[in-house]
């Protein structure tokens, strides 16, 4: 092991990265635990550096390299032979070997006992490269799925192989295999599950919180046998694997009955498939519930009680649009309006709404539909999403002549929503006449309520957020516990920016302004708040961390 040459407070203060005041302190209350803890520890829970700036700093101490695990290919059946617990005890994964060293990366490389450990097991020198924790511990997360799921492979294989054993079985492996993929997905929550082959693997990974983990890997033999089994569910054919398809199923879990969309996609390795876990109950969403500031929702809820107009939700897919819809749906249908939705696909059913699919093979399109729903003479419509000017110019229309309109656009904040309804056509006048309001959204994870508690982040984070921030404040994190999955989240809600258009804002939309003009306007002279600054709030009430809000949002 190489010795230190240059302390390691005094080479973050030389970098930059820290001031003499915060290495004083952190070295005073290094020496209050008793030196039990090391100094990088207690900056990391200061909040004064990064892992990542802390690591790039140890690595100038001690001469080591980065490595990024994530480029390595690294072979997990002889990664499996280790004592786990050794490699895990070093923060460390080999993840190379040569003549002459086997090559470990650690994100603790100051733990010299437990590495030297491991350099007694391998019987070979170690040559160590630095690694972010969170590579290793992914590393370490698939070596446990790969022990877990040795039993259900095994007999997946032999009943592939012996016609007798699936005549003797109930159910065939391969479907217990499907069925415990889907619970394991549901019980953990997921919205998504995404089984993808690689080259001579095939992964399962859930999307928790709208954040994918690695659930289950497979061999090749067990892929194709999930594959084909998993396409006759949907109803698509199995003898077509080079074009897309989607089909869709249902399957009681646990006695409760949920709906699965399912898309296959080929890849040069075999078809990628995703399920889309749909539950019923969500669809029934109050829109109180959805994660609304009181201001914001109270805008919202006046934008959704206009007589006539345009109400545009946007977001990038996956930011939970369509819930959104669906809880403003759920708030006005009653026995006396007639509510009329057209969507691509119709994926929760909703009482007392009328709800068509598009089926472009037969030429019924959104801008089909809306001059459709027209004769019908519906209170309430909603567009699954404005893709064209076809689309736009029929949901203008029917704002303008006396109905409520509902649709989604692809937009990063609400004030772009109105350039791109320009970009796509409209006449500024008519954008200025149908447009009631938008709101901005993005869903970030909440803390976990069991193992909340609070932390400094990092400067380099709070300079990002540092004009919203009051002068006293104190933030939380989830420190990771069972419930969690140790992730130290559990579950979403949303931040989000409401634009209400008010008759200057509308001045300024007929006279052509620009997305940067209107943002202006809106934040000095009307009740509009950005969305950075409504995630801020939500992280200063220990609903969220910055990490999370700054996953998915960022400063204008």
């Amino acid at each position: 092991m190489l010795k230190q040459k240059v302390r390691l407070g005094d080479l973050l203060v030389k970098e930059g990265l820290l001031t003499p005041s915060q290495l004083e302190l952190a070295l005073k209350l290094q020496k209050q635990t008793h030196f039990t803890k090391k100094l990088g520890q207690i900056l990391l829970e200061e909040g004064f550096i990064s892992q990542k700036e802390l690591l790039k700093a140890l690595s100038k101490q001690l001469g080591y390299d980065f490595v990024d695990l994530y480029g390595e290919k690294i072979d997990f059946q002889k990664l499996s032979q280790y004592p786990l617990q050794l490699l895990k005890n070093a923060k460390a994964i080999p993840f190379k070997e040569d003549e002459d060293y086997i090559y470990v990366a650690t994100s603790d490389p100051l733990n010299y006992e437990a590495l030297e450990v491991l350099e007694r097991i391998f019987m070979k020198p170690l040559k160590i490269y630095l690694a972010l924790e969170d590579e290793i511990e992914a590393i370490f997360h698939r070596l446990t799925i790969l022990e877990d799921t040795q039993q259900i492979i095994q007999e997946v294989k032999k009943e592939l192989r012996s016609e007798y054993a699936k005549k003797e079985r109930k159910e065939s492996a391969v479907v217990h295999l499907i069925h415990l993929i889907i619970k394991d997905s549901i019980i953990r929550r997921a919205s998504d599950i995404h089984i993808e082959p690689d080259e001579k693997k095939a992964i399962v990974r859930a999307r928790i919180d709208g954040v994918l983990h690695e659930t289950f890997v497979f061999d090749e033999e067990v892929y194709y046998a999930l594959n084909t089994r998993i396409k006759l569910l949907g109803g698509l054919d199995i003898s077509e694997r080079r074009k897309p398809q989607d089909g869709r199923f249902s399957m009681e879990v646990e006695g409760k009955l949920y709906d699965f969309r399912l898309s296959c996609t080929p890849t040069i390795f075999g078809e990628s498939l995703v399920m889309r876990i749909l539950d019923r109950e969500k669809a029934l969403l109050r829109l109180e519930k959805l994660g609304f500031e009181e201001e914001n929702l109270e805008i919202f809820e006046d934008m959704i009680h206009s007589p006539y107009g345009i109400v545009l939700i946007t977001g990038p897919t996956g930011s939970g649009k369509t819930t959104t819809l669906y809880a403003a749906l759920n708030e006005i249908k009653s026995i006396h309006n007639k509510v009329m939705t057209i969507e691509d696909p119709v994926e929760y059913r909703l009482p007392l709404v009328q709800q068509v699919q598009v089926n472009e093979k037969s030429g019924l399109t959104f801008a089909v539909a809306v001059r459709a729903f027209l004769r019908q003479d519906p209170d309430v419509m909603l567009i699954g999403e404005i893709r064209d000017f076809e689309t736009l110019n029929a949901a203008a229309q029917a704002s303008l002549t006396g109905h409520l309109v509902f649709s989604t656009l692809h937009t990063n904040d609400a004030p772009g929503a109105i350039s791109r309804l320009a970009q796509m056509g409209l006449k500024p006048y008519m954008i200025a006449d149908s447009v009631v309001g938008v709101v901005a959204q993005r869903l970030v994870r909440k803390i976990c309520p069991m193992c909340k508690t609070t932390y400094k982040p990092p400067k380099s984070l709070l300079k990002k957020i540092k004009k919203y921030l009051p002068p006293e404040y104190t933030f939380f994190k989830g420190e990771g516990c069972s419930r969690c999955n140790f992730t130290g989240y559990f579950g979403r809600t949303m931040i989000s920016e409401v634009l209400k258009v008010d008759e200057k804002i509308a001045k300024l939309i007929s006279e052509g302004a620009n997305k940067f003009e209107i943002y202006e306007y809106a934040v000095q002279n009307g009740n509009f708040k950005p969305m950075l600054q409504d995630g801020v709030e939500k992280a200063l009430k220990g609903i969220t961390t910055i990490q999370e809000l700054l996953r998915v949002a960022k400063e204008r």
